[in-house]
């Protein structure tokens, strides 16, 4: 069995900044490495897709059968794209071969050992990292991209590797399954929620000359619950709080 889960991957900035790498280098990766598990009889292929393959006005909840209904949101469509074309290979390769490859969805993921970099980081490290290192400097504020106004849903790191292992066992189909925790949370509120577990009692600056990425997100999680049993579990202000303190003893 093959578990594909690498990808090269960044937030709003890194996505903006390195369209075509995040393109060709997801896309060849994924499309090789199936090829060649097909290839030397590999007897499960399991594909990670993401969420920013789903189209930018998705009706909310996001839905599996609504994949294919719309362009992705700019910022990211290029990595997006990349990764969805897993899907459309593993269904042609199961059709023709019989080849056994699933295709899962996951949302954004979070957790320890997360990536921290200020320049590739997603929302949550991101966010955790300007607070603490505002808190350091003793600076009463700290500058969050867009305006605060979409809203994002979050899979908790552990929550995300048990559902992964679930469909590997009991899951043998074509149809694309979402990954998620069926939480849905604005910026906003996030980069509040983040501001107080820190403990950073500054003033958040919204600086809407950047983008604000998907409007909102959130996922339909019912076909991973009937066709494999998963359900997250973690919630969503503990995983919070665990991927702080583990963030605060790296920075040690």
């Amino acid at each position: 069995m093959i578990l594909h889960l690498a990808a090269k991957v960044g937030g709003i900035g890194a996505n903006r900044g390195h369209p075509a790498d995040f393109f060709y280098d997801n896309l060849m990766m994924g499309v090789e490495l199936m090829h060649q598990a097909w290839q030397r009889g590999v007897g499960k292929f399991v594909a990670l897709g993401t969420v920013c393959a789903y189209p930018k006005f998705t009706p909310v909840p996001f839905r599996e059968d609504d994949i294919w209904n719309g362009y992705p949101e700019e910022t990211n469509a290029p990595y997006g794209l990349a990764k969805k074309m897993l899907l459309v290979q593993a269904q042609a390769y199961r059709q023709q071969y019989g080849f056994d490859a699933i295709f899962l969805l996951p949302v954004n993921l979070y957790g320890p050992r997360d990536n921290f970099d200020p320049v590739s980081s997603h929302v949550i490290p991101a966010l955790i990292r300007k607070c603490l290192e505002a808190q350091d400097r003793g600076e009463d504020e700290i500058v969050v991209w867009g305006d605060g106004s979409p809203t994002r849903e979050f899979l908790y790191m552990e929550d995300a590797a048990e559902g992964i292992l679930l469909a590997a066992e009991k899951y043998n189909g074509s149809d694309p399954v979402n990954l998620g925790s069926g939480f849905e949370i604005s910026v906003k509120e996030l980069a509040e929620m983040i501001a107080r577990l820190t403990g950073f009692n500054g003033k958040l600056v919204w600086d809407t000359s950047y983008p604000n990425g998907q409007p909102r997100r959130g996922l339909d999680v019912s076909r991973a619950e009937k066709l494999f049993g998963f359900r997250a579990g973690t919630p969503f202000e503990e995983g919070l709080r665990r991927t702080i303190e583990w963030y605060r003893e790296i920075r040690k």
